[in-house]
């Protein structure tokens, strides 16, 4: 007899059908499965040896990373024969069903990075695809979990559990991209006796209120929170999100930037000589303000749709009342004097244009907040 039709439980009707403490039993078995595998993947074991986290490879604790082999079903055939049901192997994020009604696996030829609640239990997955599946857009990049009753993604970061002692110890925290990220941040501290960085990665979905929330209640944040994004279009509208989230209600410490050249990110800056110093150095030392970047990314985004908006004076007004609501959102009277600085340096303005471009602002937002109401009542 065939494997029965399933069709995949909602995510509320998880938590009431199946048991927590199974699909936490599931994904644990599946981590094991995975890391076993792990050694006998040629191209897996290479790539993140040429990664330079080769150490992943030899040592299993305490992140575990496993390969997923080739195949439909390799995992739900295993899991099933350690007596797990078809229905808890989907209500893990483990299996799917087909339109056939057939279960396969959620992740085939990808390296694995098990994905931790606050107890240390593995409760889903971040899938990289494997070497074979080569450069093109038909596969992408990394998959993560479905939603389970165990796994919420927006309520998790990467890397906590098994960071829990840096954390503790008041390890600035460093909001980074992917995984690949959080390990090399790991690994460039690994033979540092100080104190230092410790990496967090939203894994994906984009940083969520709830995981801002998270970090800024870490114990290193009140020494700042950095973040570590790639130098493209994706990694500027992260930071900008980050920025919004971190500072609110107010942020714990200083919100800094860690920026790298384009193309490079925290893993491939990790294999270049020295790749652990430079690594921390641009961590830490060579960090610039999160609210700068902000700043630089709002004028880049006016001039790629204005690109002669600085050659007049009439642009460079133009840019300066685009810029000047930023100054209300400063931390402090010394941020907001900083980056009008930064503005007048920005557009070629003078210090009167940009000074007068904020009052103005203020007016405007005075004038609509002390505005009659449009029920008709009176002000008085």
């Amino acid at each position: 007899m065939g494997a029965p039709r399933l069709t995949p439980p909602s995510f509320s009707t998880r938590g009431h059908r199946l048991d927590a403490e199974r699909l936490i039993a599931a994904v644990e078995a599946a981590v094991t499965y995975y890391r076993d595998k792990l050694p006998h993947a040629d191209g897996p074991r290479a790539y993140l040896v040429g990664r330079g986290l080769g150490v992943l490879v030899e040592r299993e604790w305490p992140w575990r990373v496993g390969y997923a082999p080739l195949g439909w079903n390799s995992l739900t055939r295993h899991l099933r024969a350690a007596g797990f049901s078809d229905y808890e192997l989907v209500g893990a994020g483990l299996s799917t069903s087909t339109r056939a009604g057939r279960l396969i696996d959620v992740f085939r030829d990808r390296i694995v990075f098990p994905v931790r609640d606050p107890a240390g239990h593995a409760v889903a997955f971040l899938g990289r695809a494997g070497p074979s599946a080569g450069d093109g857009d038909s596969v992408p990049k990394y998959i993560n979990s479905p939603a389970t009753a165990i796994y919420d993604k927006g309520r998790l970061l990467f890397g906590m559990a098994e960071q829990q002692e840096r954390l503790d110890a008041r390890w600035m925290p460093v909001l980074v991209e992917g995984p690949a990220d959080v390990l090399a941040v790991w690994l460039s501290y690994a033979r540092s006796g100080r104190p230092g960085a410790v990496a967090l990665a939203p894994g994906g979905t984009m940083l969520t209120n709830y995981q801002a929330g998270m970090l800024r209640e870490l114990p290193g944040a009140a020494e700042g929170i950095v973040a570590a994004f790639d130098a493209d279009p994706a990694g500027r509208e992260a930071v900008d999100r980050a920025w919004q989230l971190l500072r609110q209600p107010r942020p714990p410490g200083p919100l800094m930037l860690a920026e790298f050249a384009a193309g490079v990110d925290p893993a491939d800056l990790l294999r270049r000589p020295n790749g652990r110093a430079q690594l921390r150095a641009a961590l830490q030392r060579r960090a610039r303000p999160m609210f700068d970047a902000v700043v630089d990314h709002r004028l880049a985004r006016l001039v790629e749709r204005h690109p002669r908006l600085l050659e007049d004076i009439d642009g460079r007004c133009a840019a300066v009342r685009a810029l000047v609501p930023l100054l209300y959102e400063a931390a402090s009277r010394d941020e907001a004097v900083r980056l009008g600085r930064r503005i007048v340096d920005l557009t070629g303005a003078g210090v009167d244009t940009v000074a007068i471009a904020a009052v103005a602002h203020l007016e405007d937002a005075l004038h609509h907040f002390l505005m009659p109401s449009e029920t008709g009542v009176e002000i008085s």
